[in-house]
C-alpha cells in the first residue's frame, strides 16, 4: 500500500451507519456535525477534507433517500451522494443498451430517459417483487441470448429493523451459476466505485478513509482501493465480522460516533 498522506476525504456508508431505514444510528447527526465544523474549519486553513455519503441502496432513488436524511437530522447535499444507481446508469450509458430493470420501483427515477423497450441487458438491485420465476426466467433466457448482466451490487444481505434480510447478492449468483455468466458489479466493493466517488475532489485513494458497517463491501473494497476502512459495529455487523477480510480494516468501532473521534484526534 503507498505512503499515507494527510487525510482529504472521508467516504461514509449509510444504510446501517448512519441509519436502519427510518432510525437514525445513537449520537449519528451530532457526530456529523461535529466531523462537519472541524472540516469547515480546516478548510480556513488551507487543508479541505471532503465528505462524500456512498451507498448501495436500490430501494430508492437518490431524491427520496435525501428527503429520508433530512427527516432523521441530517444536513447532508445532494451532491454529496454517490450511489450505486448512479455508477449502474453511468455504464448503462457507456454501453448504449436497453436494460430489464430488476430494481425497486421507487429507484425507476435515477433511470429517467433510459430507454427500456426491447430490452437487451439485465440490471439487477434489491428488487424482492421482481424475484419470482417468471421475471427471473425472462432476465435468464435474455442473457443466454447475450444480454450482458450488471448488478448494482451483490450483498449478501443488509439490516432491517426486525432483523437481517437477503440483498440482491444470491440472485445475481443464481443467475450466473444458470448461465455461466460473470455478472459486471458497479457498486461497492469495487474499485472503480470508491475512485468514481472520489472524482472531482482532488484526493488520492491513499489521502482518503471510508466508515461502514459491511466489513467486505465497505471496508475491504475500500482497501482494496488503497483507502483506509474503519469498520462500525451497527447496521448489519455480526461478531468476529472484522477477521473475515485481509488485511484487516485499519479500525474498529462502536459506532459512527466513535469512528469519528478516531478521525478528529489521530487523523487530522
Amino acid at each position: 500500500m503507498a505512503a499515507r498522506r494527510a487525510l482529504k476525504a472521508v467516504l461514509v456508508d449509510l444504510s446501517g451507519t448512519l441509519h436502519v431505514e427510518d432510525s437514525a444510528v445513537p449520537g449519528a447527526q451530532e457526530a456529523l456535525k461535529r466531523q462537519v465544523a472541524s472540516f469547515c474549519f480546516l478548510w480556513l486553513r488551507g487543508a479541505p477534507v471532503t465528505i462524500r455519503f456512498v451507498t448501495n441502496t436500490t430501494k430508492e432513488c437518490k431524491k427520496d433517500l435525501l428527503e429520508r436524511l433530512t427527516k432523521l437530522g441530517f444536513d447532508i447535499a445532494e451532491h454529496e451522494i454517490f450511489t450505486s444507481l448512479t455508477a449502474a446508469r453511468n455504464l448503462l450509458e457507456q454501453k448504449q443498451v436497453r436494460p430489464l430493470l430488476l430494481v425497486d420501483e421507487k429507484a425507476l427515477p435515477d433511470f429517467t430517459g433510459i430507454a427500456t423497450d426491447d430490452p437487451n441487458a439485465v440490471v439487477i438491485g434489491l428488487a424482492p417483487e421482481h424475484f419470482h420465476y417468471e421475471m427471473m426466467n425472462k432476465a435468464f433466457r435474455l442473457i443466454l441470448d447475450g444480454a450482458p448482466l450488471i448488478a448494482i451490487h451483490k450483498a449478501r444481505y443488509f439490516k432491517k429493523k426486525n432483523g437481517l434480510a437477503l440483498g440482491p447478492g444470491p440472485f445475481v449468483a443464481g443467475l450466473e451459476y444458470a448461465t455461466d455468466i460473470k455478472a459486471t458489479v458497479v457498486g461497492k466493493p469495487e474499485k472503480t466505485f470508491f475512485l468514481e466517488a472520489l472524482r472531482g475532489t482532488s484526493c488520492a485513494p491513499e489521502e482518503a478513509v471510508m466508515i461502514g458497517d459491511d466489513c467486505r463491501d465497505d471496508v475491504g473494497g475500500a482497501q482494496n482501493a488503497g483507502m483506509r476502512g474503519i469498520l462500525v459495529r451497527t447496521g448489519k455487523y455480526r461478531p468476529a465480522d472484522e477477521n473475515k477480510i485481509n488485511p484487516a480494516p485499519y479500525l474498529t468501532c462502536e459506532s459512527f460516533p466513535e469512528a469519528v473521534e478516531h478521525i478528529l484526534e489521530h487523523l487530522l
